[in-house]
């Protein structure tokens, strides 16, 4: 068998680089025309007998690799399915690796049906586990992936969640005995098919896999594994059907305790205000988070800034870009300013704190999230108590500063660099929306200058807030009779008219290039 399909390893070599690194994407053609050269057993062989010839397992790999991910090559794996378990199985990290992509490439190119029954048969599921558990970080990414897209298929699920169950290929009892890092790549791969769709995430709620999640970030023992694991729940945030079945777990009770922790690491409490702020960022999060777990979240983040000081700078601007994710949404924007002491004030007095820029930073955007610039716009304004109490945080700070007033502070904010102008720029958009601070900008003439000065900003993002802020100010000015009618205001429609018709881009289209060094000055 082995003369049989024996090359020479060093044309084998030569053509294998050839292939693998052609420029371009390979057609059906050119795989069936290499394969016509050298038979995919005779390359198989080489790459289980010959593999020390100097770089010819790499270039083998990298060849196969481009073969199978061809309509053409594809349709061959069901026929060599026993090298795929072999390759899943092999010492080789590149092997292995290569094996684990071909089964992405089966899962992709053929039918359902003969894929499911192919990994049912020859059981690749429980090697690709394996892979996961055991293999480099590659192979583990490669093997992630593979059982990610047999998930994807409505039978292939099937094998992953057995209803009759499997000792061998259970996810729990597999994390139970496993290495810390095989443990985190198992959470790792339960975050990912979690995201692939809510039928899917009802599979993984069912099996009690979240269990893991909780019982891990739970680990007091090892500062690593539990920021390890709370990135992965970060990310499993961020999935659009994540807070309809994270709320029925114990992970928003222990991102409470974690944040209420004065004795953990700053770096896990600023990862737990990060994911509580994502978690709350969407509408629904209150459909399946009770309020009073909401308050509790929100308290928990409000109490560590009575806490925090200036060494933990960037914990307070993770808790105010929390706050700011939260206030996303108007329901969490009217609890962050609801109370006799609410938790928003925070981020409102830091944002016209110009002691430290990051700070003041993060405190502008989460203000603009707040105060609806990010809302559509009618759910902007806020019920009546939310907007007073806005209305009045707001001038309590100005009346603690030097500026007196609310156009003091926002004034004092586009006189400062672009990136906190930027931030200025958005919470004037949509404060202006309110009458009693519209009425503070328009009358403000500076305010009115900055925002119309086409040379102000330099680039797009900084260009398109200011125009934006330009259109809200118009919009609000013209909707108001009063202000219409007043004559002393008569310059201020015009120009934010003019501001706006020039666009957010095109009001340098007339000035002339100057040159850096003038003539004379070469000399």
């Amino acid at each position: 068998m082995e003369e049989e399909y024996s090359v020479d390893p060093a044309q084998l070599l030569e053509a294998a680089t050839d292939f693998a690194y052609y420029p371009g994407a390979h057609s059906d053609a050119s795989a069936q025309d290499f394969l016509n050269r050298f038979p995919l057993p005779a390359i198989i062989n080489a790459l289980q007998t010959k593999a020390e010839y100097p770089g010819l397992e790499n270039a083998l790999v990298d060849c196969l690799e481009r073969l199978f991910k061809t309509r053409y090559g594809a349709s061959l794996i069901p026929h060599y399915m026993t090298f795929v378990i072999v390759g899943l199985g092999a010492e080789s990290q590149k092997v292995r690796r290569l094996a684990c992509q071909t089964v992405s490439c089966l899962l992709e190119n053929i039918d359902e049906a003969i894929v499911v029954q192919l990994i049912h048969e020859y059981g690749v599921y429980q090697l690709l586990l394996n892979c996961l558990i055991s293999g480099d970080e590659e192979v583990a990414a490669t093997s992630t992936d593979a059982v990610r897209k047999l998930a994807s298929h409505s039978k292939g699920i099937d094998i992953i969640f057995p209803e009759s169950g499997n000792e061998a290929t259970n996810l729990v009892n597999l994390a139970t005995s496993c290495s810390p890092l095989g443990r985190v790549r198992l959470l790792a791969l339960i975050v990912k098919l979690f995201s692939i769709s809510s039928s899917v995430a009802s599979r993984v709620y069912n099996s009690n896999l979240l269990s893991l999640l909780e019982a891990e970030i739970s680990n007091a023992n090892d500062t690593l594994v539990t920021l390890s694991s709370l990135e992965l729940l970060y990310e499993l945030a961020d999935v659009q059907h994540s807070t309809e079945f994270l709320s029925r777990t114990k992970l928003l009770q222990i991102l409470t305790s974690i944040i209420s922790d004065a004795s953990a690491e700053s770096i896990l409490r600023s990862r737990a205000m990060m994911i509580t702020g994502r978690l709350m960022a969407r509408e629904n999060a209150f459909v399946f988070i009770d309020e009073s777990g909401c308050r509790n979240l929100i308290s928990a983040i409000d109490r560590r800034f009575n806490l925090l000081e200036s060494e933990n700078a960037d914990e307070c601007e993770c808790a105010l870009e929390a706050l700011g994710q939260i206030g996303f949404s108007s329901k969490g924007a009217a609890l962050l300013l609801s109370g006799a002491q609410p938790a928003g004030r925070h981020v409102i007095y830091a944002a016209f704190d110009r002691q430290q820029h990051g700070k003041q930073l993060a405190a502008l955007h989460a203000l603009a999230n707040i105060v609806g610039e990010t809302r559509a716009e009618n759910d902007v304004l806020l019920d009546g108590v939310a907007e007073e109490s806005l209305r009045r945080l707001i001038y309590e700070t100005a009346s603690k500063t030097s500026k007196l007033t609310p156009s003091g502070l926002l004034l004092s904010v586009l006189q400062q660099d672009s990136e906190i102008r930027k931030a200025g720029y958005r919470v004037i958009t949509a404060l202006v929306m309110r009458p009693w601070c519209l009425m503070e900008v328009v009358s403000r003439q500076e305010i009115i200058n900055i925002a119309t000065d086409t040379f102000t900003e330099t680039d797009k993002i900084g260009m398109e807030a200011r125009h934006k802020c330009c259109q809200s100010l118009y919009k609000g000015f013209t909707s108001s009779s009063k202000l219409i009618a007043d004559n002393a205001l008569s310059g201020v429609a015009t120009k934010l008219e003019e501001a706006i018709r020039r666009g957010p881009y095109l009001g340098r289209r007339l000035s002339e290039a100057q040159p850096t060094v003038m003539t004379e000055q070469r000399f």
